[in-house]
């Protein structure tokens, strides 16, 4: 194999994998997105019970609720332009990196509740990694990749 066949085929393998990990964060956002945006807050229980909460006032709950499964839908909308972009990076490069950004925003915006125990927590931690570690490494691939 001449150099150039080895370099064409490790782009190929690049992009391949990169591929792969944008239809899997995809399908991942996707399932949580649709676990909130048609769950609510109560979600779908597609990431565990769902019944830690009571509702004391009715009207407000459903005021709360209609705007959480907005976020959800909005969460579902960036699995859609992952999902995209694994099939036209080209195309969806720049709107891809803005949703890498806007969830690193998210992980960062994780630090308002000012309690460690509940942002390093095991319930959350695993998250926070993705998006403030993961998502930035993934946003330098995506970035360097020449698919």
């Amino acid at each position: 194999m001449t150099h150039t066949t080895e370099a064409g085929a490790r782009s190929n393998l690049n992009a391949l994998a990169l591929r792969t990990v944008l239809v899997l964060a995809g399908g991942l956002i996707a399932l949580t997105g649709i676990n909130v945006g048609l769950g609510g807050i109560e979600t779908l229980g597609l990431q565990g019970a769902h019944d830690f909460f009571a509702v004391t006032d009715k009207a407000m709950f459903q005021a709360q609720d209609s705007h959480v499964r907005f976020l959800g839908g909005l969460w579902l909308g960036v699995a859609l332009v992952f999902l995209a972009a694994a099939v036209r990076l080209k195309v969806f490069r720049v709107p891809l990196l803005a949703c890498i950004g806007l969830i690193v925003v998210g992980g960062l915006a994780r630090f308002s509740v000012l309690d460690p125990a509940v942002v390093f927590g095991p319930a959350v931690v695993g998250s926070l990694a993705a998006e403030l570690v993961v998502m930035p490494l993934l946003a330098f691939w995506v970035w360097r990749s020449r698919t």
